[in-house]
């Protein structure tokens, strides 16, 4: 089926997060994203959601540079085109350098708006080959005690596993009082690059610690040092910032740089480069998981469909609405029961927009 984009909108809305989310580059109290509606000459909808920060911690893309970008660049290139399919905007896209996730919210849109004319579930047109994915969650405190009540929170809600945020200042005592109350629980801790090569002897002495993995301990550009440290380590190394494309993740592989990767698709511009991946980490037996960016349903939705796909060996960072927000933007929220999501039948991404809730966060607005 031919699509013939008639009009595309775009919204910036607003949110507080029900709890701070601390990391040591910044702490996240207030969560903006960009909504992307794209409407066929039906009359038929498709939501994409682009997860920059509000500031370049995470990555160098902002709120305000996806909106330059998609307003000024992308937009105009879709205007009036005719899609056979989503892959076409991604290959669209690639005349464009970097700003993968003002990429990845448009193309997103995109793929939803094809599934439901299509009329299957997106997972299914994805690849997907569960009916349920289990979830993990993330327990981002400001101290130990934070940190311990957060995760007792998510280990009671049924989580199949946690991850928390370290730093070279406080990793061991906190690891430590973690281990001494939940011995068992499976633990993965996220540097978000906090560490250098010269750390290396206080990273491996975390192997005691029996984590899952050790995500992106070095900086973003540090394949080669990461593939120092994970000849030295008994814990997996994972990456996440390094990993921007097929490209980087097939590096990262041949160089021995992790065993774990966790791909978002919002950081790889968009899900036909996120399966991309998967099937790269799938045929090379590397650990995959589907990372959260804060976000809200509509990206979510996104991401569970993406974690349906066979080669997702270990929980994502994928929670309930009422996790991050007091209400979400999605109908009905994502829950999660018993550590697992279960995937909808309906078509598209599977869950309805509230548009009221919509123009009660919302910001800003732009359509063509």
């Amino acid at each position: 089926m031919i699509m013939l984009i008639k009009k595309l909108t775009m919204r910036v809305i607003e949110m507080p997060l029900k709890q701070p989310f601390y990391t040591h580059l910044e702490t996240v109290s207030v969560r903006q994203a960009i909504i992307i509606e794209a409407e066929d000459e039906q009359g038929i909808t498709g939501w994409g959601e682009a997860s920059a920060f509000s500031t370049p911690w995470y990555t160098e893309e902002t709120v305000q540079t996806e909106w330059h970008i998609i307003k000024d660049v992308l937009f105009p290139l879709l205007q009036g085109k005719t899609i056979d399919h989503p892959k076409d905007v991604h290959a669209l896209f690639r005349t464009i350098r970097g700003n993968r996730m003002a990429k990845a919210g448009v193309e997103c849109a995109i793929w939803d708006l094809y599934a439901k004319q299509q009329n299957k579930p997106l997972h299914e047109l994805l690849g997907g080959t569960r009916t349920s994915i289990p979830a993990g969650g993330v327990a981002a405190g400001k101290t130990t005690a934070d940190m311990i009540a957060r995760i007792e929170a998510l280990v009671q809600s049924g989580y199949e596993r946690i991850k928390i945020k370290i730093n070279p200042k406080t990793d061991r005592i906190m690891l430590t009082e973690i281990r001494r109350q939940f011995p068992d629980a499976p633990i993965m801790a996220d540097a978000n690059s906090a560490y250098r090569l010269q750390d290396i002897d206080q990273l491996k002495s975390l192997d005691e610690f029996k984590l899952l993995m050790i995500e992106q301990p070095f900086h973003v550009e540090d394949l080669w040092e990461h593939s120092k440290l994970q000849k030295q380590l008994n814990t997996a190394v994972c990456l996440d910032e390094s990993i921007r494309s097929v490209h980087d993740a097939k590096c990262a592989i041949q160089m021995e740089a992790c065993r774990i990767i966790n791909v978002k698709f919002s950081r790889v511009g968009g899900l036909t480069e996120a399966v991309r991946i998967h099937d790269e980490c799938k045929v090379a037996r590397t650990g995959l998981w589907a990372g959260g960016m804060i976000e809200f349903g509509i990206s979510r939705a996104h991401n569970v469909a993406l974690a349906s796909l066979p080669g997702f060996t270990i929980p994502g960072d994928i929670v309930s609405s009422n996790h991050y927000w007091e209400e979400d933007i999605i109908e009905p929220e994502i829950l999660v029961e018993n550590g697992r999501i279960q995937l909808s039948s309906k078509p598209g991404i599977g869950y309805d927009v509230n548009r009221k809730r919509l123009e009660i966060v919302g910001k800003e607005i732009y359509f063509i």
